[in-house]
C-alpha cells in the first residue's frame, strides 16, 4: 500500500483539464446531435466516455484500480438518497393522478390563477412553502406538478412556469433555516446560521424580487393564449373522469406537514405516496376499475393492481379529452430509470475526477488567479458552478469548495460568512441548472421539462449569482473579521 502511495504521481494541469473539455466538446455533440433527446443516452455516454479519459490519466499517474474504483463506488453511494428519492416521487406522481389530488389541484388552479399573474404567482407560492418547509424538491414534487399542469390548461408555457417554480423553490429553500444545504454551508466554513441567512439576504432578496418583476412582465405582455372553450371541456373531463373535492388535498397536506417536521425526504414522499394511494382506493374506486381494465378480476384484485402499477409504470389517463390525456399521464418508477442512469454516469465520472486528484489540480490552479478580495469572491462563485457541473452534487459543490478555499478567506481576514453566501449563491443556487446534476435531473423528471427548456426562464436561479459578483466587484456588503475577534481567535 505505502508503495502504491509513493509511486503516485501529481496530476499536472492538463492532466485535469483533458478530461473536462473532453467532456465539454461530447456534450456539445450531443446536443447538437440530438437535441432535446440528448438525455435520453447519448449524454450518458459522454459521461461515461469523459470518466474513461480521467481513468487512463489516473492509471498513467500511478492509481490503482482498487482505489478508483472505490472512489467510483463511494461517489455513487453520495447520490443513493436522491435516487431512492427520485423513484419515490415518481411512485408519488402515479398515485396522486390516480387519486384525483393532482386533478383537484389543477381544477380549482385553473379556476383561480389568472394567466396575466399566473407565473409571479407560481413563483411566489413556491417561495412561501418552500421558506416553511425548507425543501425545494418538496415543493416541486407536490405544487410544481399541478402548476405545470395548471399552465398546460391555461396554454400557458411549461417552461416558463417550471422556471417560475424552481426560481421560488430554491429562494425558499436558500433563505430557510431548515434547509438541509442552509444548514450545510455555514457549519462547513464554520459561522453560525442565522447570522450567515442575515448575510445572504443582501444578494438573495433583490434577486428575488427581480425574477418576479420579470415574471409578471412576461404575464402581462403574453396575451390570453387560453381558449376559454378548451378550458370548459377540460374542467367538464374532469368532473366527469373523477370525484373531485378538497378532501383530497389531504396527501399533500400531510407530505408538507412531515416536510415542516424534519422528516427524512424519502419516508415522507414514501408516506405521502401511500397516502395518496387510500385515497385513491377510497374515492376514485370506479376510476381505479377504469383504469385496469379487467373486468374478469374481482374488483378488490383489480383496485389493488391499478394502485401498484401506478406506482411502477405510472398513470396513463384515457379520456375523451386530449388535454386531459397530455396532463395525466405521468409518473411511475419506471419514468425515473433515464434519469437514474444520467445521474450515476455523472457520478462516476465526478469520483473518478476527486480520487485522482484532477478535481483539486484544478481548484489549485484557480486560485492562482486571485488577487484581491473580489477576485477571491468571485473566484469562489466560478468554483462552485463549476464543481456542481464536474461532480453532479450540489453537496459535494458545497462542502469541498468550502474546505478548501476557507484558508484563503481566513488569510485576507474575511468573516466567513463571506464564503458560506458566496457557496449558497453559486452552488445550491445553480444546481438545478446542470442536467446531469441530481437537482437539474430531479426536477426535469418531476416536472415533465427539460433541464435546457426551463434553466432561460430559471431568473432567481440565473440572477442570485451575478447579483453576488457585483456586490463582490464593487465590495459591497462584504465583512470584515474585526480586531476582538481576531483578538479571541488568537
Amino acid at each position: 500500500m505505502l508503495s502504491n502511495t509513493r509511486s503516485m504521481r501529481t496530476a499536472s494541469l492538463l492532466d485535469a483539464l483533458i478530461p473536462l473539455l473532453g467532456l465539454i466538446v461530447m456534450l456539445i455533440a450531443s446536443v447538437y446531435l440530438f437535441s432535446s433527446d440528448s438525455s435520453s443516452g447519448a449524454n450518458q455516454i459522454a459521461l461515461i466516455l469523459a470518466a474513461c479519459i480521467a481513468l487512463v490519466i489516473a492509471v498513467k499517474n500511478g492509481y490503482p484500480w482498487q482505489q478508483l474504483e472505490q472512489g467510483i463506488v463511494n461517489s455513487v453511494a453520495a447520490a443513493t438518497g436522491a435516487l431512492l428519492i427520485l423513484f419515490a416521487v415518481g411512485s408519488l406522481i402515479g398515485t396522486w393522478i390516480l387519486a384525483g389530488t393532482v386533478p383537484t389541484m389543477i381544477y380549482y388552479g385553473v379556476q383561480i390563477l389568472h394567466p396575466d399573474y399566473f407565473y409571479a404567482a407560481s413563483c411566489l407560492l413556491c417561495a412561501i412553502v418552500a421558506l416553511s418547509i425548507g425543501s425545494s424538491w418538496t415543493v416541486a414534487g407536490t405544487l410544481g406538478i399541478a402548476l405545470i399542469g395548471i399552465a398546460a390548461a391555461l396554454n400557458l408555457s411549461v417552461e416558463i412556469t417550471a422556471g417560475a417554480i424552481i426560481s421560488g423553490a430554491y429562494f425558499g429553500d436558500k433563505m430557510s433555516p431548515l434547509s438541509d444545504t442552509t444548514n450545510l454551508a455555514p457549519a462547513v466554513v464554520g459561522t453560525d446560521i442565522f447570522k450567515h441567512i442575515r448575510h445572504m439576504a443582501w444578494t438573495t432578496i433583490p434577486s428575488i424580487v427581480i425574477a418576479l418583476a420579470g415574471f409578471l412582465m412576461i404575464g402581462l405582455m403574453t396575451t390570453d393564449l387560453s381558449s376559454q372553450n378548451q378550458l370548459d371541456a377540460l374542467i367538464v373531463a374532469l368532473e366527469t373522469e373523477y370525484q373531485l373535492g378538497l378532501h383530497l388535498l389531504l396527501p399533500l397536506a400531510i407530505v408538507l406537514l412531515l416536510a415542516y417536521k424534519k422528516m427524512p425526504a424519502f419516508p415522507t414522499v414514501i408516506l405521502g405516496t401511500l397516502a395518496g394511494a387510500l385515497c385513491a382506493l377510497i374515492f376514485q374506486y370506479d376510476a381505479i376499475l377504469t383504469f385496469v381494465n379487467e373486468p374478469t378480476l374481482p374488483p378488490a384484485v383489480a383496485a389493488i393492481k391499478g394502485i401498484w402499477i401506478a406506482m411502477f409504470a405510472g398513470y396513463s389517463a384515457s379520456s375523451d379529452n386530449a388535454l386531459l390525456n397530455e396532463l395525466l399521464s405521468r409518473g411511475g418508477m419506471s419514468s425515473i430509470l433515464n434519469t437514474v442512469w444520467l445521474i450515476l454516469c455523472a457520478m462516476a465520472f465526478g469520483g473518478i475526477m476527486e480520487v485522482s486528484g484532477l478535481l483539486n489540480r484544478l481548484l489549485q490552479s484557480i486560485l492562482k488567479l486571485v488577487r484581491g478580495t473580489s477576485s477571491l469572491i468571485i473566484t469562489t462563485l466560478a468554483t462552485c458552478i463549476g464543481a456542481n457541473i464536474i461532480t453532479a452534487d450540489q453537496f459535494i459543490a458545497i462542502v469541498l469548495p468550502g474546505r478548501m478555499l476557507k484558508v484563503e478567506y481566513e488569510k485576507r481576514q474575511l468573516d466567513m460568512v463571506n464564503l458560506s453566501r458566496a457557496i449558497e449563491d453559486s452552488a445550491t443556487i445553480t444546481s438545478p441548472l446542470v442536467p446531469w446534476n441530481t437537482c437539474g435531473a430531479y426536477m426535469a423528471v418531476t416536472l415533465g421539462v427539460a433541464t435546457l427548456a426551463y434553466l432561460p426562464y430559471a431568473f432567481f436561479n440565473l440572477i442570485c449569482p451575478v447579483v453576488s459578483a457585483i456586490y463582490a466587484y464593487f465590495n459591497f456588503k462584504v465583512e470584515y473579521v474585526s480586531n476582538d475577534e481576531l483578538s479571541a481567535t488568537a
